[in-house]
């Protein structure tokens, strides 16, 4: 098998690589693949780099069997009847990416998406999101000190990884703020790394609405937290998980009571929203900052407040709940939002490693597999035609 990296083409770029340097010549020396890298001036690990881990930069990558990106490639760049591993935002007939779907299928490429890589369990087995929950996290607090002037925080953007971080927290005094936490997976275990490496404390659900505080601190909820039976009945997570359409919001005495709320949670559309526009429009709702890590985009959203996506280079807008519209962030009676949808790439280097250790571990040797369940299950297109588990996407990409 011949693997190529190929060069971000999507705008704006992302800095993430599916391999690090000393990952690919890895699997040169120990692998005995053949690994190509094209050029690149973007990567958060440049050109020089591979060339001092032995994979000198190239143009053409037409040799390849297996090209590996992060976000979806430009139409132009499609190379006919290669296998390209990428997420492809395709899967939930993303009307954006349409196109782009028509294209592979026209090309007869066999496209493998990241996102639906699972194990016989359904578990994703390489993902992003412990990293998403990182720089949520600190732009969160990054945010409210824009919004406040009581923190100084650099962005993760700037610095040349989390080692860097770590060492810019310890110097910091973080103001005292109630931060709430929701999720209990990658992307809010992610957040409480860095809310724990912050020095920020860690207290109970129950005592962060019953207790004042003279230092920073932060609570997590899990579903029990913030959801309950519509008929009063005991909660139970399954059901939650299979009719969450029989539940509603019990958030309220948190967002009474933080002043930043972080959101890591997986939202089902059938599910309540935390609050509702009217309510954040109350005056007893404390919240003025939130960092929207799950960023699904409202009138589809846990939060109604998250209108858009931000970006890294602009990350934060403002939410007037009165009249439901975006505003300019910092505005008193406004909520300051931080919505940006691939906060990893703030964190490339960190995220890039942690990345290519999954997919070497966990993918790679499926691929070389003549046959494989966990890659049948995430080929989307293959030979002019759809995967055998994305038939649904068949009206989609006919244009229908």
């Amino acid at each position: 098998m011949k693997i190529g990296l190929i060069r971000e083409g999507k705008l704006p770029p992302d800095r993430r690589v599916p391999l690090s340097p000393a990952q690919a010549a890895r699997l040169v020396s120990d692998r005995q693949l053949s690994v190509s890298v094209q050029s690149s001036s973007v990567r958060a690990f440049s050109d020089q780099e591979y060339a001092a881990a032995g994979l000198l930069p190239v143009e053409d990558l037409s040799h390849c069997d297996l090209l590996l990106g992060i976000k979806e490639v430009p139409i132009d760049q499609l190379i006919p009847g290669k296998t390209y591993c990428f997420f492809s935002h395709t899967i939930k007939k993303q009307a954006y990416n349409r196109k782009l779907l028509q294209e592979i299928l026209r090309l007869r490429i066999r496209l493998i998406d990241y996102e639906v890589l699972t194990d016989e369990h359904g578990k994703r087995v390489i993902a992003f999101g412990f990293f998403a929950g990182m720089v949520g996290a600190h732009n969160a607090l990054w945010t409210y000190g824009q919004r406040t002037g009581s923190l100084n925080l650099p962005r993760l953007k700037d610095l040349l990884d989390y080692s860097e971080a770590l060492e810019v927290y310890g110097r910091t005094d973080f103001p005292a703020v109630k931060i709430v936490l929701t999720g209990t997976g990658r992307v809010a275990s992610g957040a409480a790394r860095v809310l724990d490496d912050m020095g920020i404390e860690r207290v109970s659900p129950d005592d962060f609405l019953q207790n004042n505080y003279e230092g920073p601190v932060y609570t997590q909820l899990d579903s029990s937290h913030y959801v309950r039976h519509i008929k009063g009945l005991p909660f139970q997570k399954t059901h939650f998980y299979t009719h969450p359409e029989e539940y509603e919001s019990t958030f309220a005495p948190y967002a009474k009571s933080a002043d930043i709320m972080i959101n890591g949670i997986f939202w089902d559309s059938r599910a309540p929203v935390f609050f509702t526009q009217k309510e954040m429009a109350d005056p007893t709702f404390n919240i003025c900052v939130i960092a929207d890590v799950t960023c699904d985009i409202a009138p589809l959203s846990s939060i109604p407040a998250t209108v858009r996506a931000s970006t890294i280079a602009d990350p934060v807008f403002g939410y007037d709940p009165q009249s439901g519209r975006e505003v300019t962030a910092g505005q008193e009676g406004c909520i300051d939002m931080m919505t940006i949808d691939n906060l990893p790439s703030e964190l490339p280097r960190d995220a890039s490693q942690a990345f290519g250790e999954m997919f070497i571990d966990q993918v790679l040797p499926e691929l070389l597999k003549p046959q494989s369940a966990m890659i049948e299950r995430a080929t989307v297109a293959v030979d002019g035609r759809l995967g055998s588990y994305f038939s649904y996407l068949q009206d989609y990409a006919e244009g229908r």
